[in-house]
């Protein structure tokens, strides 16, 4: 069977790398010849600092859909076309936003140093943080604050793009039209109803409506009521909850 395991927020906790604990769920799942696969709101290059150097060769699904990695390698990216990035680029200068864009790669970056999620933004240097126009492409943008928030909503629903709305961390997350964590795990070659998820967040939802069973992990409404079940977002809890499920498909 197939586990496929959201990162921030389920597996993974204020940012830091998985904890020894859910590294073993995790090993334990593959050591019985079940296939793990991260997708993850997050970009690979992201993705990669959170997880155990053996993991890293392990299929992925970064951007919330928009990035997909397998044996290691970024294989296939989805980025905006031409007309969409630079009308999101003059809605960030018309409403002062600060943003994260990433590219295939690298990013921009023009938000504070403390804002939690700068935390988690190529924290190994891997990539350059650099400007906009100097990115070959806008695969993904994060609004991370902005004047007249709401007004900005408006115009950004007018446009062929994915906007899921983060209400924690009061963020606008946009990735481009048709793109979610589904029809990235369909990229990877996952077929619908063959796989178990674990999520925690809207950005979540389409993955969850193709699985065979889901768990919401912590509270989450929308994705709760969708979900075969739930569990509260208590390591001890998740990590019984990924050992029991393995248990019955024995």
């Amino acid at each position: 069977m197939k586990f496929i395991f959201d990162l921030d927020g389920t597996i993974c906790f204020s940012g830091k790398p998985l904890s020894e604990r859910i590294v073993q769920a995790l090993d334990t799942l593959i050591e019985k010849g079940h296939e793990v696969i991260f997708a993850s709101a997050r970009p690979i290059r992201d993705l990669l600092p959170v997880l155990p150097a053996h993991m890293h060769h392990f299929s992925m699904v970064g951007g919330n859909g928009a990035f997909i990695a397998k044996g290691g390698e970024v294989i296939s990216t989805i980025h905006f076309d031409a007309q969409t990035s630079d009308i999101l680029l003059k809605l960030i200068e018309e409403f002062n936003a600060a943003y994260l864009i990433d590219s295939h790669w690298d990013y921009s970056y023009s938000g504070s140093d403390d804002h939690p999620i700068r935390r988690n933004v190529d924290p190994e240097q891997r990539a350059k943080n650099v400007s906009p126009s100097e990115l070959d492409e806008l695969v993904k943008v994060v609004i991370l604050s902005s004047l007249n928030g709401e007004q900005l909503i408006h115009k950004l629903q007018n446009l062929p793009i994915v906007i899921y709305q983060h209400g924690q961390e009061d963020i606008i997350d946009i990735s481009p039209q048709g793109v979610n964590k589904w029809t990235g795990l369909k990229r990877l070659g996952v077929d619908p109803q063959q796989f178990i998820a674990f999520g925690n967040d809207a950005n979540d939802i389409e993955m969850f409506r193709h699985s065979a069973h889901s768990v919401c992990v912590g509270e989450h409404t929308e994705l709760g009521e969708l979900a075969t079940e739930k569990v509260s977002n208590e390591e001890e809890q998740i990590v019984r909850k990924i050992l029991g499920l393995m248990s019955g498909l024995q």
